[in-house]
């Protein structure tokens, strides 16, 4: 694999501080996955780069996504949209999660809010350098969202105050609540709340330009032709829920800090939950659960070091976790791979998810800020 740096595209080599330990980002995955969705689905792609990206970092990402070709960019709250507007990202970005006070610099940059009650829409209207809201229907997930009872009041409120151009419509929008379910029953039944939902806002004078429901799984389980775009979060770092092929955009790398031997009996880290069963060589990984490495995986995880598995022995700490490297002549400095694409051998991040009982996505977004960020373009 040829590994290309690309000063030329303007991003930092690497973010934050360079130690023993990396998140390498392949932005190339990044941009790969948002060609996949675009060939398989008909809408326009929204790029959810929240949570720093899942973590991957936000400003990076979301530039690759827009060469790939995304028009809108998402993120759950205001200061998310500040910071890439502050990167000088133009296209326009959806944000769901704001305070009042922060209604003013987001319509200073011209971010579209997301809007679900009266009480809201008041707010906004406080606020007159806001120009586009987005209104939100919960069709079924019940976390937030206009109930339906209320869409009718809403919808003609906001059509008045858009006919006084104190703000303009711009989209209409719903979530899944099981938008990764085979059994699209329910996905179908919030499609068809939303279609109603929409004509209902016609009928009160509304024409909004964008309509969407799909994240990155019900963008391929449900069809919606009939609908502008798709929100891609979790396929835009390569977690693949529905096996239509994407790569992971990250993986996580290390250094062995120190190596030892150990004699049988002798035991490992806190407690001493491992003690040896016969002499063997141990071996520390400097990350720990302050860096998102979860704690309740010791005693299944496993990292990559030479080309072997070298399972985590003993209670993973806040900075550090032991491995068991037998009898393999290893060296403090050898490169791990704690997690990667699995093309090499190595765990992936639905591997450290199960061993953790959770999904990739906390996995992705709990690598901390201790971990340095660095970018690359890998040819494959």
């Amino acid at each position: 694999m040829n590994l290309v740096q690309s000063p030329s595209r303007h991003r930092p080599a690497v973010r934050g501080t360079a130690g023993l330990s990396e998140a390498v980002v392949d932005l190339s995955a990044v941009r790969d996955n948002i060609r996949t969705f675009r060939r398989l689905v008909p809408a326009g792609v929204m790029a959810v780069v929240k949570a720093d990206a899942f973590g991957h970092g936000a400003v990076p990402v979301a530039r690759a996504a827009v060469e790939a070709g995304v028009t809108w960019l998402g993120v759950a709250r205001a200061e998310e949209a500040l910071q890439l507007r502050a990167a000088g990202l133009t296209v326009p970005i959806l944000t769901w999660l704001y305070d009042a006070a922060e209604l003013m610099l987001l319509g200073d940059v011209d971010v579209d809010v997301s809007v679900s009650t009266i009480a809201e829409l008041q707010r906004v209207l406080s606020n007159p350098s806001v120009h586009h809201v987005q209104l939100k229907l919960d069709t079924g997930l019940h976390r937030s969202g206009s109930a339906p009872d209320q869409w009718i009041e809403v919808t003609r409120a906001a059509a008045h105050y858009e006919a006084l151009g104190a703000l303009t419509v711009r989209g209409i929008w719903s979530h899944l609540s099981h938008g990764d379910s085979p059994d699209a029953v329910q996905s179908r039944r919030q499609l068809q709340l939303l279609r109603t939902g929409v004509i209902l806002a016609r009928r009160a004078g509304l024409r909004p330009s964008v309509v969407h429901l799909a994240n990155s799984a019900g963008a391929i389980t449900l069809d919606a032709p009939d609908l502008d775009l798709v929100r891609i979060g979790a396929g835009l770092y390569g977690i693949d829920e529905t096996g239509i092929g994407l790569r992971p955009a990250m993986r996580l790398m290390s250094k062995l800090a120190q190596v030892r031997r150990i004699r049988a009996g002798e035991g490992v880290s806190y407690g001493h939950d491992f003690v040896a069963e016969r002499d063997t060589t141990v071996a520390l990984v400097p990350l720990g659960y302050a860096d998102g490495i979860p704690r309740i995986a010791t005693g299944q995880a496993s990292v990559l070091c030479r080309g072997v598995r070298m399972p985590v022995i003993g209670r993973i700490a806040m900075d550090q976790f032991v491995v068991d490297a037998g009898e393999l002549p290893v060296e403090a400095g050898e490169p791990v791979t704690i997690f990667g694409d699995g093309l090499r051998g190595e765990p992936t991040a639905q591997d450290w998810a199960d061993w953790a009982g959770t999904i990739p996505h906390e996995i992705y977004c709990g690598i901390g800020s201790r971990v340095a960020r660095r970018y690359e373009e890998a040819a494959r």
